[in-house]
């Protein structure tokens, strides 16, 4: 998953971009960059690390101009070096940065066909880079001088043709303008709003609501799935549908986890989705277990809280904050003579001792993925004197791996894959396990004012709507990234033996 944002102003962007980064960290702590245009010229900064490590005084007085794009990421494709920290950029036609939140199925068909008929090189591994190249290609087609709205908008059309996936895009076209464009299912989410300022009208498209309203921009509303939109740098909009047969099938994991609950997105409250999980889950829990004897519930900071916080009000249950989080956890580093170690759960969360003593504790999260995590928490509320500890996910089981923009695991490395919920249960510690059910979690999601009649729920049903996803390309991935894993341990025993020698 990542953040993308892009701005047109009436002034410099560059503060703006930041703020509106630091709002969208959540989507991806892993790299982020920003990319502004000024005179024709662009300035970039991109590196790994947090927004607020990237980004120093001197890097944003050279970011100048009222215009530019940026990206917080969390690798899903590719590696996580800085090479593959967006936005990208490539000089054919005009000069053209890209910023993209998601995964393309069909990548490796769309990296031959760069090379081998649009007669252009990739140089990372990142389908975002194919991704810009695509649209480049498609744009350079025109064969314009000066690109108009109509010119780009048929290089969205056309990247649609090609592109298969789930994908939410900002790009930046050096002198001309944003455009921001989501895939034909609407599987990522992307959202555009506007502000007025003395100089006139400001325009912004992100990834989430809620970073618009922090700039003080309105929220116009969500891309529809296929949908364009096209800012010039002086400040016009346009959008047009680019898709043959767009189709709403969003992400409903994004209301699960991803999103922060201050967002709207499709027209749905992040917020609201949540509380309804909660009601659905303690509605779960009256009808198989209408004898619990839960105590207390306590959530899993810091996604799940408001799911819990509805699940105990419904249950007519105590609701307690059992867990301190430490927001200020920082890389582990190798020092010599050390072996690489992996962080416990117990450097991020603390239990609060008189929460658990003597209880029957429900520990909520918002889902269950590897299950290790859950697995020590359990045995945390355990240490901290819980007589019983009882567990319940706001999701359903996790049974397949995400294909479009989530790192999730392979199907071998998830818990529930190939279990019934009692041997996950058993395999976690807890003494009973409740997971939602599926038309549940859809009823939650797009149940509300708003309806939603489908979304991509791949990861619990494994049902891919963009209907390319087989077992033999999963196995794909799982090699991918079974290779990558070995990659990584080598490099890291190598900076031990170096240590150590």
């Amino acid at each position: 998953m990542c953040g993308i944002v892009g701005i047109v102003g009436k002034s410099n962007v560059n503060q703006a971009l930041y703020d509106a980064l630091t709002v969208l960290q959540h989507r991806g702590q892993d790299a982020a960059g920003i990319v502004t245009s000024h005179d024709g010229r662009l300035f970039l900064r991109k590196d790994n690390g947090l927004v607020r490590d990237v980004f120093h005084q001197r890097h944003m007085q050279r970011l100048v101009g009222h215009m530019g794009i940026g990206h917080v990421r969390y690798p899903t494709a590719g590696s996580s070096t800085s090479a593959e920290a967006q936005p990208f950029y490539v000089n054919s036609p005009y000069g053209i940065t890209l910023a993209h939140n998601g995964n393309l199925t069909n990548v490796e068909q769309l990296a031959k066909e760069i090379y081998e008929s649009d007669l252009r090189h990739v140089n990372t591994s990142s389908d975002s880079e194919v991704l810009l190249n695509v649209f480049a290609h498609e744009l350079a087609q025109r064969g314009k001088l000066q690109p108009t709205e109509e010119d780009v908008f048929a290089a969205v059309i056309d990247v649609h043709n090609r592109c298969v996936g789930g994908y939410a895009v900002v790009a930046m076209i050096t002198g001309y303008g944003i455009v921001g464009f989501r895939d034909p299912h609407g599987i990522r989410p992307i959202v555009f709003g506007q502000r007025h300022t003395d100089e006139g009208v400001e325009y912004m498209i992100a990834s989430e609501s809620v970073s618009l309203d922090v700039l003080g921009f309105t929220l116009i509303r969500d891309l529809a799935p296929g949908e364009a939109v096209y800012i010039t740098e002086d400040g016009k909009l346009h959008t047009r549908q680019c898709a043959v047969a767009p189709k709403l099938t969003p992400c409903i994991f994004e209301h699960v986890y991803l999103a922060r609950p201050d967002s709207i997105i499709d027209g749905v409250s992040v917020y609201k989705a949540r509380l309804r999980m909660g009601e659905k889950l303690a509605e779960k829990i009256l009808r198989e277990r209408p004898e619990h004897d839960i105590d207390v519930v306590i959530p899993i900071p810091d996604t799940s809280r408001t799911a819990a916080l509805e699940l105990a009000n419904h249950l007519g249950v105590k609701f307690r904050e059992g867990f301190v989080k430490n927001r200020y956890i920082g890389r582990t580093f190798i020092m010599p003579g050390q072996a690489a170690r992996k962080k416990s759960v117990r450097q991020k969360l603390n239990a609060i001792e008189l929460e658990f003593r003597g209880k029957n504790v429900m520990l909520v999260d918002d889902s269950i993925v590897r299950g290790t995590t859950c697995k020590q928490i359990i045995q945390m509320a355990r240490e901290a004197g819980a007589k019983n500890v009882y567990f319940c996910s706001a999701a359903p089981a996790v049974r397949y791996p995400n294909v479009y923009g989530i790192d999730m695991p392979s199907a071998h490395e998830l818990i529930a894959h190939n279990r019934s919920t009692q041997d996950v249960a058993d395999l976690i510690g807890a003494d009973w396990l409740i997971y939602q059910d599926l038309p549940d979690l859809i009823e939650a999601v797009g149940g509300g004012k708003i309806k939603i009649a489908e979304f991509d729920c791949a990861v619990f049903d494994g049902k891919y709507v963009t209907g390319d996803v087989d077992e033999a390309y999963l196995n794909k991935i799982e090699q991918a990234r079974n290779d990558s894993s070995k990659i990584k341990t080598q490099a890291v025993s190598a900076i031990i033996d170096l240590y150590n020698n």
